[in-house]
Protein backbone atom coordinates (compact mmCIF):
# COMPACT_ATOMS: atom_id res chain seq x y z
CA UNK A 1 0.00 0.00 0.00
CA UNK A 2 2.76 2.28 0.68
CA UNK A 3 4.67 1.88 -2.70
CA UNK A 4 1.32 2.57 -4.59
CA UNK A 5 0.75 5.61 -2.26
CA UNK A 6 4.24 6.42 -3.09
CA UNK A 7 3.41 5.21 -7.03
CA UNK A 8 0.64 8.31 -6.71
CA UNK A 9 2.91 10.76 -5.43
CA UNK A 10 5.33 10.35 -7.70
CA UNK A 11 3.08 10.74 -10.77
CA UNK A 12 1.20 13.76 -9.01
CA UNK A 13 5.30 15.06 -8.92
CA UNK A 14 6.22 14.47 -12.11
CA UNK A 15 2.42 15.90 -13.79
CA UNK A 16 2.96 19.25 -11.75
CA UNK A 17 6.32 19.45 -12.67
CA UNK A 18 5.86 18.90 -16.32
CA UNK A 19 3.67 21.95 -16.13
CA UNK A 20 6.53 24.62 -16.21
CA UNK A 21 8.44 22.70 -18.65
CA UNK A 22 6.55 23.97 -21.08
CA UNK A 23 8.29 26.94 -20.85
CA UNK A 24 11.31 25.93 -20.99
CA UNK A 25 11.83 23.13 -23.22
CA UNK A 26 9.00 22.95 -26.16
CA UNK A 27 8.73 26.62 -26.66
CA UNK A 28 12.95 26.64 -26.37
CA UNK A 29 13.26 26.32 -29.88
CA UNK A 30 15.95 27.91 -31.95
CA UNK A 31 15.00 28.30 -35.70
CA UNK A 32 17.53 28.81 -38.93
CA UNK A 33 16.69 31.04 -41.57
CA UNK A 34 14.12 29.13 -43.51
CA UNK A 35 12.40 26.62 -40.92
CA UNK A 36 9.05 26.39 -40.57
CA UNK A 37 7.63 27.56 -36.74
CA UNK A 38 4.75 26.27 -36.14
CA UNK A 39 1.67 28.91 -36.10
CA UNK A 40 -1.56 27.10 -34.89
CA UNK A 41 -5.33 27.95 -34.90
CA UNK A 42 -7.03 27.31 -32.03
CA UNK A 43 -10.94 29.20 -31.47
CA UNK A 44 -12.97 31.97 -32.52
CA UNK A 45 -15.96 33.25 -30.34
CA UNK A 46 -17.27 35.99 -29.00
CA UNK A 47 -15.09 38.81 -27.28
CA UNK A 48 -17.78 39.23 -23.94
CA UNK A 49 -18.79 35.26 -24.09
CA UNK A 50 -15.46 34.36 -22.55
CA UNK A 51 -16.87 30.45 -22.34
CA UNK A 52 -18.88 30.53 -25.64
CA UNK A 53 -15.59 29.34 -28.31
CA UNK A 54 -16.29 27.38 -31.07
CA UNK A 55 -12.99 25.63 -33.80
CA UNK A 56 -11.16 28.01 -35.86
CA UNK A 57 -12.42 25.94 -39.30
CA UNK A 58 -16.38 25.77 -37.65
CA UNK A 59 -15.88 29.00 -39.64
CA UNK A 60 -15.85 29.17 -43.46
CA UNK A 61 -11.82 29.92 -43.25
CA UNK A 62 -10.35 28.06 -46.27
CA UNK A 63 -6.97 26.46 -45.72
CA UNK A 64 -4.31 25.35 -48.57
CA UNK A 65 -2.92 22.41 -46.52
CA UNK A 66 -4.60 19.73 -44.54
CA UNK A 67 -5.82 20.13 -41.32
CA UNK A 68 -3.46 18.29 -38.97
CA UNK A 69 -4.96 18.56 -34.94
CA UNK A 70 -2.03 18.96 -32.19
CA UNK A 71 -2.73 16.64 -29.52
CA UNK A 72 -3.95 18.32 -26.38
CA UNK A 73 -2.86 18.00 -22.73
CA UNK A 74 -6.12 17.04 -20.01
CA UNK A 75 -5.90 21.06 -18.65
CA UNK A 76 -5.76 21.98 -22.14
CA UNK A 77 -9.17 20.42 -23.38
CA UNK A 78 -10.67 21.20 -19.68
CA UNK A 79 -9.63 24.65 -21.18
CA UNK A 80 -11.50 25.14 -24.17
CA UNK A 81 -7.89 24.71 -26.47
CA UNK A 82 -7.90 22.80 -29.58
CA UNK A 83 -5.09 23.52 -31.75
CA UNK A 84 -5.15 22.77 -35.19
CA UNK A 85 -2.52 24.04 -38.37
CA UNK A 86 -3.34 27.53 -39.00
CA UNK A 87 -3.88 28.38 -42.96
CA UNK A 88 -0.14 31.03 -43.27
CA UNK A 89 3.03 29.69 -43.00
CA UNK A 90 5.11 32.09 -40.76
CA UNK A 91 9.22 30.46 -41.68
CA UNK A 92 11.68 31.85 -39.59
CA UNK A 93 13.25 35.31 -41.16
CA UNK A 94 11.46 35.13 -44.18
CA UNK A 95 9.37 38.28 -45.25
CA UNK A 96 5.99 37.80 -47.19
CA UNK A 97 3.67 41.00 -48.55
CA UNK A 98 0.55 40.45 -49.28
CA UNK A 99 0.99 36.99 -50.10
CA UNK A 100 -2.44 34.46 -50.55
CA UNK A 101 -2.70 31.94 -48.32
CA UNK A 102 -5.67 30.37 -49.78
CA UNK A 103 -8.63 31.33 -51.83
CA UNK A 104 -12.38 30.54 -50.79
CA UNK A 105 -15.99 31.75 -53.01
CA UNK A 106 -17.81 31.88 -49.86
CA UNK A 107 -22.22 30.76 -50.14
CA UNK A 108 -24.67 32.81 -49.20
CA UNK A 109 -25.05 30.38 -45.77
CA UNK A 110 -21.32 31.28 -44.70
CA UNK A 111 -21.55 35.33 -45.71
CA UNK A 112 -24.76 35.14 -42.92
CA UNK A 113 -22.71 33.16 -40.66
CA UNK A 114 -19.64 35.32 -40.71
CA UNK A 115 -21.75 38.28 -40.89
CA UNK A 116 -23.17 37.26 -37.56
CA UNK A 117 -19.86 36.68 -35.59
CA UNK A 118 -18.36 40.49 -37.02
CA UNK A 119 -21.81 41.74 -35.44
CA UNK A 120 -20.89 39.93 -31.98
CA UNK A 121 -17.32 40.84 -31.74
CA UNK A 122 -15.68 37.37 -33.04
CA UNK A 123 -12.30 36.94 -32.19
CA UNK A 124 -9.87 34.17 -33.00
CA UNK A 125 -6.63 32.91 -31.51
CA UNK A 126 -3.77 31.29 -32.49
CA UNK A 127 -0.75 30.39 -31.07
CA UNK A 128 3.24 31.36 -32.65
CA UNK A 129 5.88 29.07 -31.23
CA UNK A 130 3.84 28.88 -27.65
CA UNK A 131 3.08 32.65 -28.09
CA UNK A 132 -0.73 34.00 -27.62
CA UNK A 133 -2.16 36.25 -30.63
CA UNK A 134 -5.38 37.50 -30.92
CA UNK A 135 -7.79 39.47 -33.39
CA UNK A 136 -10.78 40.30 -34.43
CA UNK A 137 -12.59 38.75 -37.57
CA UNK A 138 -14.09 41.90 -38.96
CA UNK A 139 -15.71 44.95 -37.97
CA UNK A 140 -19.21 46.83 -38.14
CA UNK A 141 -19.66 50.32 -39.60
CA UNK A 142 -22.22 52.68 -37.74
CA UNK A 143 -20.78 55.76 -38.63
CA UNK A 144 -23.81 57.85 -39.00
CA UNK A 145 -26.36 55.70 -38.98
CA UNK A 146 -29.02 55.25 -36.38
CA UNK A 147 -30.86 52.34 -37.92
CA UNK A 148 -29.23 48.90 -37.59
CA UNK A 149 -30.46 48.01 -40.91
CA UNK A 150 -27.97 50.04 -42.01
CA UNK A 151 -25.08 49.18 -40.74
CA UNK A 152 -22.38 48.10 -43.13
CA UNK A 153 -20.50 44.47 -42.41
CA UNK A 154 -17.09 43.92 -43.25
CA UNK A 155 -14.60 40.76 -43.03
CA UNK A 156 -10.78 41.60 -42.53
CA UNK A 157 -8.92 39.37 -45.06
CA UNK A 158 -5.59 40.34 -44.82
CA UNK A 159 -3.56 40.16 -42.00
CA UNK A 160 -0.25 41.63 -41.25
CA UNK A 161 2.02 39.58 -38.39
CA UNK A 162 4.45 41.72 -37.09
CA UNK A 163 7.37 38.86 -35.27
CA UNK A 164 10.48 40.07 -33.02
CA UNK A 165 13.35 37.73 -32.90
CA UNK A 166 16.73 37.41 -30.50
CA UNK A 167 19.21 35.84 -32.54
CA UNK A 168 17.66 32.05 -33.17
CA UNK A 169 14.88 32.71 -31.18
CA UNK A 170 11.25 34.07 -31.38
CA UNK A 171 10.73 36.54 -28.48
CA UNK A 172 7.39 39.11 -29.44
CA UNK A 173 4.40 38.37 -31.63
CA UNK A 174 1.80 40.88 -32.80
CA UNK A 175 -0.91 40.38 -35.07
CA UNK A 176 -3.22 43.61 -36.93
CA UNK A 177 -6.07 43.31 -39.82
CA UNK A 178 -5.38 45.43 -43.03
CA UNK A 179 -8.04 48.40 -42.51
CA UNK A 180 -8.12 48.31 -46.10
CA UNK A 181 -8.39 45.37 -47.25
CA UNK A 182 -12.07 44.34 -46.41
CA UNK A 183 -14.80 41.84 -47.58
CA UNK A 184 -18.34 43.09 -47.89
CA UNK A 185 -20.81 41.21 -45.79
CA UNK A 186 -23.72 43.47 -45.71
CA UNK A 187 -25.49 41.36 -48.68
CA UNK A 188 -26.60 38.06 -48.34
CA UNK A 189 -24.72 37.05 -51.57
CA UNK A 190 -21.72 34.84 -52.41
CA UNK A 191 -18.41 36.62 -52.44
CA UNK A 192 -15.10 35.35 -53.42
CA UNK A 193 -12.41 36.07 -50.65
CA UNK A 194 -8.72 35.92 -51.05
CA UNK A 195 -7.56 35.36 -47.64
CA UNK A 196 -3.94 37.52 -47.71
CA UNK A 197 -1.08 37.79 -44.61
CA UNK A 198 1.83 39.51 -44.70
CA UNK A 199 4.85 38.41 -42.59
CA UNK A 200 7.87 41.22 -40.78
CA UNK A 201 10.36 40.64 -38.72
CA UNK A 202 12.27 42.76 -36.29
CA UNK A 203 15.42 42.22 -34.19
CA UNK A 204 14.76 42.58 -30.41
CA UNK A 205 17.75 42.46 -27.40
CA UNK A 206 15.31 40.88 -24.80
CA UNK A 207 16.14 37.74 -23.78
CA UNK A 208 14.23 34.62 -24.82
CA UNK A 209 13.51 34.03 -20.60
CA UNK A 210 11.69 37.47 -20.25
CA UNK A 211 9.14 37.12 -23.30
CA UNK A 212 6.66 36.20 -21.66
CA UNK A 213 6.66 39.20 -19.77
CA UNK A 214 4.81 41.54 -21.35
CA UNK A 215 1.98 39.63 -20.34
CA UNK A 216 2.32 39.63 -16.70
CA UNK A 217 3.26 43.40 -16.52
CA UNK A 218 -0.12 44.29 -18.03
CA UNK A 219 -1.85 43.39 -14.55
CA UNK A 220 1.39 45.19 -12.81
CA UNK A 221 0.83 48.76 -14.14
CA UNK A 222 1.01 51.24 -11.22
CA UNK A 223 -2.63 51.85 -11.34
CA UNK A 224 -4.09 48.45 -11.24
CA UNK A 225 -1.08 47.74 -8.11
CA UNK A 226 -2.34 51.05 -6.70
CA UNK A 227 -6.02 49.32 -6.41
CA UNK A 228 -4.68 46.03 -5.22
CA UNK A 229 -3.09 47.33 -2.01
CA UNK A 230 -5.48 49.84 -1.31
CA UNK A 231 -7.68 46.43 -1.40
CA UNK A 232 -5.05 45.13 0.50
CA UNK A 233 -4.65 47.97 3.12
CA UNK A 234 -8.52 47.99 3.38
CA UNK A 235 -8.68 44.60 4.08
CA UNK A 236 -6.05 44.53 6.86
CA UNK A 237 -7.33 47.72 8.19
CA UNK A 238 -11.23 45.52 8.84
CA UNK A 239 -9.20 42.59 9.95
CA UNK A 240 -7.46 44.59 12.71
CA UNK A 241 -10.44 46.59 13.67
CA UNK A 242 -12.44 43.45 13.88
CA UNK A 243 -9.73 41.74 15.42
CA UNK A 244 -8.94 43.82 17.69
CA UNK A 245 -12.68 44.97 19.17
CA UNK A 246 -13.88 41.35 19.17
CA UNK A 247 -10.40 40.18 20.88
CA UNK A 248 -11.03 43.51 23.59
CA UNK A 249 -14.35 42.61 24.26
CA UNK A 250 -13.78 38.98 24.53
CA UNK A 251 -11.27 38.81 26.78
CA UNK A 252 -12.66 41.49 29.01
CA UNK A 253 -15.88 39.39 28.98
CA UNK A 254 -14.33 36.29 29.68
CA UNK A 255 -12.07 37.42 32.44
CA UNK A 256 -15.10 39.11 34.28
CA UNK A 257 -16.92 35.49 33.23
CA UNK A 258 -14.01 33.57 34.78
CA UNK A 259 -13.87 35.72 37.68
CA UNK A 260 -17.86 35.75 38.61
CA UNK A 261 -18.07 31.65 38.02
CA UNK A 262 -15.09 31.46 40.43
CA UNK A 263 -16.85 34.06 42.94
CA UNK A 264 -20.41 32.00 42.48
CA UNK A 265 -18.14 28.44 43.45
CA UNK A 266 -16.38 30.10 46.32
CA UNK A 267 -19.80 31.76 47.61
CA UNK A 268 -22.73 29.09 47.22
CA UNK A 269 -23.08 25.53 45.28
CA UNK A 270 -26.59 26.18 45.15
CA UNK A 271 -26.64 29.79 43.20
CA UNK A 272 -28.48 29.38 40.32
CA UNK A 273 -26.13 29.89 36.93
CA UNK A 274 -26.56 31.83 34.01
CA UNK A 275 -24.42 32.36 30.73
CA UNK A 276 -22.62 29.88 28.75
CA UNK A 277 -21.30 28.11 32.12
CA UNK A 278 -24.97 27.13 33.01
CA UNK A 279 -25.22 25.16 29.71
CA UNK A 280 -21.64 23.61 29.97
CA UNK A 281 -23.39 19.88 30.48
CA UNK A 282 -24.96 20.36 26.70
CA UNK A 283 -22.20 22.28 24.68
CA UNK A 284 -20.68 19.57 23.73
CA UNK A 285 -23.67 17.11 22.73
CA UNK A 286 -23.32 15.72 19.61
CA UNK A 287 -25.21 17.74 16.52
CA UNK A 288 -27.64 16.54 14.53
CA UNK A 289 -27.09 14.82 11.25
CA UNK A 290 -23.69 14.09 12.68
CA UNK A 291 -22.43 11.79 9.25
CA UNK A 292 -23.58 14.77 6.91
CA UNK A 293 -21.43 17.06 9.51
CA UNK A 294 -18.54 15.09 9.41
CA UNK A 295 -18.58 14.53 5.77
CA UNK A 296 -19.17 18.01 5.02
CA UNK A 297 -15.91 18.91 7.75
CA UNK A 298 -13.75 16.45 5.63
CA UNK A 299 -14.68 18.22 2.34
CA UNK A 300 -14.40 21.52 3.21
CA UNK A 301 -10.52 20.35 5.18
CA UNK A 302 -9.44 18.77 1.48
CA UNK A 303 -10.73 21.80 -0.56
CA UNK A 304 -8.42 24.09 1.98
CA UNK A 305 -5.57 21.53 1.35
CA UNK A 306 -6.34 21.72 -2.23
CA UNK A 307 -6.27 25.66 -2.08
CA UNK A 308 -2.84 25.88 0.26
CA UNK A 309 -0.90 23.33 -2.83
CA UNK A 310 -2.43 25.91 -5.31
CA UNK A 311 -1.29 29.01 -4.01
CA UNK A 312 1.80 27.28 -3.49
CA UNK A 313 2.41 26.42 -7.02
CA UNK A 314 1.09 29.24 -8.15
CA UNK A 315 3.63 31.34 -5.48
CA UNK A 316 6.53 29.63 -7.17
CA UNK A 317 5.22 30.46 -10.79
CA UNK A 318 4.11 27.51 -12.13
CA UNK A 319 0.87 29.75 -13.48
CA UNK A 320 2.19 31.92 -15.64
CA UNK A 321 0.14 33.44 -18.35
CA UNK A 322 -1.05 31.18 -21.40
CA UNK A 323 0.68 28.17 -20.03
CA UNK A 324 -2.23 26.19 -21.41
CA UNK A 325 -4.39 24.26 -18.88
CA UNK A 326 -1.91 24.16 -16.57
CA UNK A 327 -4.23 25.23 -13.72
CA UNK A 328 -7.00 23.00 -14.86
CA UNK A 329 -4.26 19.79 -14.16
CA UNK A 330 -3.53 21.36 -11.33
CA UNK A 331 -7.21 21.03 -9.78
CA UNK A 332 -7.93 17.58 -11.27
CA UNK A 333 -4.37 15.92 -10.17
CA UNK A 334 -4.31 17.63 -6.67
CA UNK A 335 -7.83 17.19 -5.76
CA UNK A 336 -7.30 13.22 -6.42
CA UNK A 337 -4.41 13.09 -4.54
CA UNK A 338 -6.24 14.83 -1.37
CA UNK A 339 -9.14 12.50 -1.13
CA UNK A 340 -7.40 11.18 1.33
CA UNK A 341 -7.30 13.81 3.80
CA UNK A 342 -11.05 14.02 3.22
CA UNK A 343 -11.55 10.71 4.06
CA UNK A 344 -9.26 10.50 6.83
CA UNK A 345 -10.23 13.96 8.74
CA UNK A 346 -14.61 12.59 7.95
CA UNK A 347 -14.02 9.51 9.37
CA UNK A 348 -11.80 10.35 12.38
CA UNK A 349 -14.48 12.99 13.63
CA UNK A 350 -17.48 10.98 12.44
CA UNK A 351 -16.15 8.12 15.05
CA UNK A 352 -15.29 10.29 17.73
CA UNK A 353 -18.94 11.68 17.36
CA UNK A 354 -19.40 7.90 18.25
CA UNK A 355 -21.19 6.82 14.72
CA UNK A 356 -20.76 3.50 13.36
CA UNK A 357 -21.63 3.54 10.08
CA UNK A 358 -18.91 5.01 8.61
CA UNK A 359 -18.95 3.16 5.18
CA UNK A 360 -21.69 5.27 4.30
CA UNK A 361 -20.51 8.40 6.31
CA UNK A 362 -17.07 7.60 3.62
CA UNK A 363 -20.25 7.73 0.43
CA UNK A 364 -21.37 10.58 1.94
CA UNK A 365 -17.78 12.46 2.32
CA UNK A 366 -17.17 11.29 -1.17
CA UNK A 367 -19.88 12.47 -3.15
CA UNK A 368 -20.70 15.62 -1.17
CA UNK A 369 -18.81 18.11 -3.27
CA UNK A 370 -18.45 15.93 -6.18
CA UNK A 371 -21.82 14.69 -6.65
CA UNK A 372 -23.30 18.95 -7.41
CA UNK A 373 -20.20 19.13 -9.34
CA UNK A 374 -20.99 16.22 -11.23
CA UNK A 375 -24.82 17.09 -12.12
CA UNK A 376 -23.46 20.57 -12.73
CA UNK A 377 -20.84 19.17 -15.19
CA UNK A 378 -23.58 17.08 -17.07
CA UNK A 379 -25.64 19.90 -17.85
CA UNK A 380 -23.18 22.32 -19.26
CA UNK A 381 -21.71 19.75 -20.94
CA UNK A 382 -25.11 18.81 -22.67
CA UNK A 383 -25.35 22.48 -23.34
CA UNK A 384 -21.56 23.29 -25.12
CA UNK A 385 -22.85 19.98 -27.35
CA UNK A 386 -25.61 21.65 -28.22
CA UNK A 387 -23.98 24.68 -29.71
CA UNK A 388 -21.02 22.95 -30.88
CA UNK A 389 -18.46 24.85 -28.38
CA UNK A 390 -15.26 23.92 -27.44
CA UNK A 391 -15.96 23.65 -24.03
CA UNK A 392 -17.96 20.30 -24.48
CA UNK A 393 -15.34 18.06 -23.75
CA UNK A 394 -14.62 14.67 -25.78
CA UNK A 395 -15.49 11.56 -25.06
CA UNK A 396 -12.08 10.46 -24.60
CA UNK A 397 -11.39 12.95 -21.85
CA UNK A 398 -14.57 12.17 -20.01
CA UNK A 399 -13.09 8.45 -19.45
CA UNK A 400 -9.83 10.22 -18.72
CA UNK A 401 -11.38 12.23 -15.83
CA UNK A 402 -13.65 9.10 -14.61
CA UNK A 403 -10.41 6.95 -14.44
CA UNK A 404 -8.85 9.51 -12.82
CA UNK A 405 -11.52 9.60 -9.69
CA UNK A 406 -11.90 5.83 -9.86
CA UNK A 407 -8.33 4.71 -9.78
CA UNK A 408 -6.94 7.81 -7.48
CA UNK A 409 -9.82 9.26 -6.43
CA UNK A 410 -12.11 7.14 -4.66
CA UNK A 411 -9.13 4.61 -3.41
CA UNK A 412 -7.17 7.30 -1.61
CA UNK A 413 -10.59 8.14 -0.19
CA UNK A 414 -11.49 4.59 1.05
CA UNK A 415 -7.51 4.44 2.54
CA UNK A 416 -7.97 7.97 4.56
CA UNK A 417 -11.16 6.84 5.62
CA UNK A 418 -9.50 3.49 7.21
CA UNK A 419 -6.60 5.02 8.68
CA UNK A 420 -9.62 7.76 10.59
CA UNK A 421 -11.66 5.03 11.78
CA UNK A 422 -8.52 3.19 12.89
CA UNK A 423 -7.06 6.34 14.49
CA UNK A 424 -8.81 5.38 17.82
CA UNK A 425 -8.88 9.27 18.70
CA UNK A 426 -11.73 10.30 21.50
CA UNK A 427 -12.96 13.50 21.32
CA UNK A 428 -11.79 15.97 23.83
CA UNK A 429 -14.64 17.37 25.72
CA UNK A 430 -13.83 19.00 29.60
CA UNK A 431 -17.25 18.65 30.65
CA UNK A 432 -19.50 15.46 30.93
CA UNK A 433 -22.36 15.85 29.08
CA UNK A 434 -26.17 15.26 30.26
CA UNK A 435 -28.43 12.69 29.76
CA UNK A 436 -30.82 14.79 28.58
CA UNK A 437 -30.87 18.14 26.90
CA UNK A 438 -31.63 21.79 28.50
CA UNK A 439 -34.49 23.83 26.64
CA UNK A 440 -33.13 26.79 24.73
CA UNK A 441 -34.56 30.03 25.64
CA UNK A 442 -36.63 32.24 23.54
CA UNK A 443 -34.10 33.92 21.26
CA UNK A 444 -34.84 37.21 19.59
CA UNK A 445 -35.04 37.37 15.82
CA UNK A 446 -31.58 38.60 14.76
CA UNK A 447 -30.55 35.56 17.10
CA UNK A 448 -31.43 33.25 14.71
CA UNK A 449 -29.33 31.37 11.95
CA UNK A 450 -29.75 33.36 9.04
CA UNK A 451 -29.34 36.56 10.12
CA UNK A 452 -26.02 35.47 11.90
CA UNK A 453 -25.24 34.00 9.16
CA UNK A 454 -25.75 37.18 7.42
CA UNK A 455 -23.57 38.96 9.68
CA UNK A 456 -21.23 35.96 9.51
CA UNK A 457 -20.15 36.45 5.89
CA UNK A 458 -20.70 40.15 5.54
CA UNK A 459 -17.48 41.18 7.15
CA UNK A 460 -15.52 38.42 5.56
CA UNK A 461 -16.70 39.27 1.82
CA UNK A 462 -15.99 43.25 2.85
CA UNK A 463 -12.22 42.32 3.01
CA UNK A 464 -12.04 40.66 -0.12
CA UNK A 465 -14.69 42.35 -2.96
CA UNK A 466 -11.98 44.46 -4.39
CA UNK A 467 -9.87 41.59 -5.34
CA UNK A 468 -12.91 39.71 -6.53
CA UNK A 469 -13.15 42.13 -9.33
CA UNK A 470 -9.88 40.88 -10.72
CA UNK A 471 -10.43 37.45 -10.06
CA UNK A 472 -13.69 37.58 -11.74
CA UNK A 473 -12.58 39.42 -15.19
CA UNK A 474 -9.42 36.86 -15.17
CA UNK A 475 -12.05 34.00 -15.04
CA UNK A 476 -14.52 35.21 -17.20
CA UNK A 477 -12.96 37.69 -19.10
CA UNK A 478 -9.63 38.30 -21.05
CA UNK A 479 -7.27 40.14 -18.24
CA UNK A 480 -4.74 38.50 -17.05
CA UNK A 481 -4.18 37.50 -13.01
CA UNK A 482 -0.38 37.43 -11.90
CA UNK A 483 -0.52 39.05 -8.84
CA UNK A 484 -0.59 35.76 -6.72
CA UNK A 485 1.27 37.63 -4.13
CA UNK A 486 -1.65 39.86 -3.65
CA UNK A 487 -3.86 37.29 -3.58
CA UNK A 488 -2.23 35.18 -1.31
CA UNK A 489 -2.32 37.93 1.52
CA UNK A 490 -5.98 38.27 0.98
CA UNK A 491 -6.59 34.79 1.00
CA UNK A 492 -4.67 34.71 4.89
CA UNK A 493 -7.02 37.63 5.70
CA UNK A 494 -9.72 35.61 4.72
CA UNK A 495 -9.26 32.90 7.19
CA UNK A 496 -8.35 35.40 10.03
CA UNK A 497 -12.03 37.18 9.71
CA UNK A 498 -13.70 34.03 9.18
CA UNK A 499 -12.20 32.50 11.89
CA UNK A 500 -12.45 35.91 14.43
CA UNK A 501 -15.97 36.23 13.46
CA UNK A 502 -17.25 32.54 13.64
CA UNK A 503 -15.38 32.62 17.54
CA UNK A 504 -17.64 35.62 18.56
CA UNK A 505 -21.09 34.66 17.10
CA UNK A 506 -20.01 31.48 18.91
CA UNK A 507 -19.40 33.25 22.42
CA UNK A 508 -22.73 35.56 21.77
CA UNK A 509 -24.77 32.31 20.70
CA UNK A 510 -23.55 30.69 24.01
CA UNK A 511 -23.60 33.36 26.08
CA UNK A 512 -27.52 33.61 25.36
CA UNK A 513 -27.96 29.81 26.76
CA UNK A 514 -28.23 28.25 23.02
CA UNK A 515 -25.96 25.11 23.19
CA UNK A 516 -26.72 24.47 19.82
CA UNK A 517 -23.37 25.42 18.45
CA UNK A 518 -21.66 22.97 15.67
CA UNK A 519 -24.15 23.44 13.11
CA UNK A 520 -23.81 27.03 13.61
CA UNK A 521 -20.48 27.82 13.88
CA UNK A 522 -19.99 26.13 10.05
CA UNK A 523 -22.94 27.70 8.16
CA UNK A 524 -21.87 30.99 9.97
CA UNK A 525 -18.43 30.52 8.73
CA UNK A 526 -19.60 29.26 5.39
CA UNK A 527 -21.82 32.34 4.40
CA UNK A 528 -19.03 34.03 2.95
CA UNK A 529 -19.52 31.59 -0.09
CA UNK A 530 -23.24 32.84 -0.53
CA UNK A 531 -22.23 36.83 -0.76
CA UNK A 532 -19.49 35.66 -3.45
CA UNK A 533 -22.45 33.56 -5.10
CA UNK A 534 -24.67 37.43 -4.54
CA UNK A 535 -21.17 39.26 -6.17
CA UNK A 536 -22.10 36.72 -9.25
CA UNK A 537 -25.21 38.70 -9.94
CA UNK A 538 -24.12 42.24 -9.18
CA UNK A 539 -20.75 41.45 -11.79
CA UNK A 540 -23.34 39.27 -14.23
CA UNK A 541 -25.50 42.55 -14.82
CA UNK A 542 -23.32 45.68 -13.69
CA UNK A 543 -19.80 44.79 -14.71
CA UNK A 544 -19.84 42.03 -17.79
CA UNK A 545 -21.39 42.16 -20.83
CA UNK A 546 -22.30 38.60 -20.96
CA UNK A 547 -24.97 37.54 -22.68
CA UNK A 548 -26.69 34.22 -24.77
CA UNK A 549 -28.00 31.39 -22.88
CA UNK A 550 -24.41 29.20 -22.93
CA UNK A 551 -22.39 31.62 -21.21
CA UNK A 552 -25.40 32.34 -18.52
CA UNK A 553 -25.52 28.69 -17.78
CA UNK A 554 -21.56 28.49 -18.01
CA UNK A 555 -21.47 31.28 -15.90
CA UNK A 556 -24.07 30.84 -12.91
CA UNK A 557 -23.18 26.55 -12.83
CA UNK A 558 -19.56 26.81 -12.81
CA UNK A 559 -19.64 29.99 -10.11
CA UNK A 560 -22.30 27.88 -7.68
CA UNK A 561 -20.01 25.31 -7.41
CA UNK A 562 -16.85 27.77 -6.64
CA UNK A 563 -19.16 29.22 -4.05
CA UNK A 564 -20.38 25.64 -2.67
CA UNK A 565 -16.75 24.25 -2.12
CA UNK A 566 -15.44 28.57 -0.89
CA UNK A 567 -19.03 27.19 1.54
CA UNK A 568 -17.46 23.80 2.69
CA UNK A 569 -14.13 25.20 3.28
CA UNK A 570 -14.53 28.51 5.03
CA UNK A 571 -17.54 26.20 7.06
CA UNK A 572 -14.65 23.74 8.43
CA UNK A 573 -12.37 26.97 9.18
CA UNK A 574 -15.01 28.69 10.98
CA UNK A 575 -16.00 25.39 12.96
CA UNK A 576 -12.13 24.43 13.43
CA UNK A 577 -11.78 27.79 15.20
CA UNK A 578 -15.13 27.77 17.53
CA UNK A 579 -14.30 24.23 18.57
CA UNK A 580 -11.09 25.56 19.63
CA UNK A 581 -12.50 28.37 21.68
CA UNK A 582 -15.44 26.45 23.29
CA UNK A 583 -12.47 23.55 24.50
CA UNK A 584 -10.57 26.79 25.85
CA UNK A 585 -13.04 28.27 28.21
CA UNK A 586 -15.02 25.18 29.13
CA UNK A 587 -11.35 24.00 30.57
CA UNK A 588 -11.14 27.84 32.00
CA UNK A 589 -14.06 26.78 34.73
CA UNK A 590 -14.76 23.75 36.99
CA UNK A 591 -17.11 21.82 35.34
CA UNK A 592 -18.83 19.29 37.70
Amino acid sequence: MDRIRAFLVAVAIVTLCGVPQVRSTASDHRYKAGDEVPLYANKVGPYHNPSETYRYFDFPFCSSAPVKEKKEALGEVLNGDRLVSAPYKLEFLTEKEAEIACKRKLTRDEVVKFRKAVSKDYYFQMYYDDLPIWGFLGKVEKEGKTDPADYKYYLFKHLVFEIHHNKDRVIEVTVRSDPNALVDLTDDEPVDVDFMYTVKWKETNTPFEKRMDKYSLSSSLPHHLEIHWFSIINSCVTVLLLTGFLATILMRVLKNDFIKYAHDEESADDQEESGWKYIHGDVFRYPKHKSLFAAALGSGTQLFTLTSFIFILALVGVFYPYNRGALFTALVVIYALTSGIAGYTAASFYCQLEGTNWVRNLLLTGSLFCGPLFVTFCFLNTVAIAYKATAALPFGTIVVIFLIWALVTSPLLVLGGIAGKNSKAEFQAPCRTTKYPREIPPLPWYRKTIPQMAMAGFLPFSAIYIELYYIFASVWGHRIYTIYSILFIVFIILLIVTAFITVALTYFQLAAEDHEWWWRSFLCGGSTGLFIYAYCLYYYNARSDMSGFMQTSFFFGYMACICYGFFLMLGAIGFRASLLFVRHIYRSIKCE
